[in-house]
């Protein structure tokens, strides 16, 4: 199968979040494409087969398989848009989260995903014990959003992952499938954040697209913004133009690809 990584939400390699992307002739067992995005230890191994007028998409940590990945969706628009799909101004997938699609601007690619609001949810002492530091609000969609201070907050925590893991038993939890996106105001842009999922097998995502899916309807009712620009402080960093659409949101962002090659199996 033809494989590429693709460095997703930048314009500079060895930054922005790589993903994994495999397209496929046809399926392959469930325990195939795990052992693959195990093999490969990216944050995300996209896979991909071409249907009629759309791909079915599916994404697989090193340990599981989860319901909605952005920078991988970007990453498989940008391989098919350079590959199969060259005339194409729009690319549609199916997922276990419904049809996502993705178009072109130019070097620009723009994710149309659901959008995630957030509900208030209980501070659990937990939360400051894993950040080092006490949020000022906590809230839950499929994911824990945290809200901190500022920005120099964000940069300068240092969580313990395995405290992190023991909040899905203190909020009971049933799944592994959920993070914690920890955010603030930006300081030269919007808002920033940082994403932590390690129950998934992600100790820290360097830019998370389906994190934006929550951040941007509660940055944009904060702030008074339909059209925001966010940065995501990892090591590795990226920046995402955002919109909010209401029941979707707009994710953009550029990518550049790393590596192309064959994987054998």
């Amino acid at each position: 199968m033809r494989y590429e990584i693709i460095d997703a939400f930048t314009d500079k390699l060895f930054s922005g979040n790589p993903a994994g992307v495999c397209l496929l002739d046809k399926w392959r067992p469930d325990d195939v494409l795990q052992s693959v995005a195990a093999e490969n230890n990216l944050s995300e191994t996209a896979f991909l087969v071409k249907q009629d007028g759309y791909y079915e998409l599916r994404w697989f940590t090193p340990i599981l398989e989860v319901d909605l990945c952005g920078h991988a969706t970007l990453a498989s628009a940008f391989s098919l848009f350079h590959h199969e799909e060259k005339a194409a101004g729009e690319i549609r997938f199916k997922t276990m989260r419904g049809m996502l699609a993705v178009t072109r601007e130019d070097d620009l690619f723009y994710l149309n995903f659901p959008s995630r609001p957030v509900e208030p949810c209980s501070m659990y002492p937990i939360f400051a014990d894993a950040l080092g530091i006490a949020p000022t609000a906590a809230y839950l969609a499929d994911d824990f959003l945290l809200l901190l201070d500022s920005e120099e907050e964000l940069r300068s925590m240092k969580p313990d992952f395995v405290t992190l893991k023991q909040i899905k038993p203190i909020a009971g939890l049933t799944s592994d499938n959920f993070g914690v996106i920890v955010t603030a105001k930006g300081n030269d842009c919007d808002f920033v954040s940082r994403f932590f999922a390690p129950n998934v097998g992600v100790d820290e995502d360097p830019v998370t697209g389906r994190a934006h899916c929550s951040l941007i309807p509660f940055w944009s009712k904060r702030l008074d913004k339909m059209e925001m620009i966010a940065q995501q402080l990892s090591k590795r960093g990226g920046t995402l133009l955002c919109r909010d659409l209401g029941e979707r949101v707009k994710i953009g962002g550029k990518a550049v690809k790393y590596l192309s090659g064959e994987i054998h199996i």
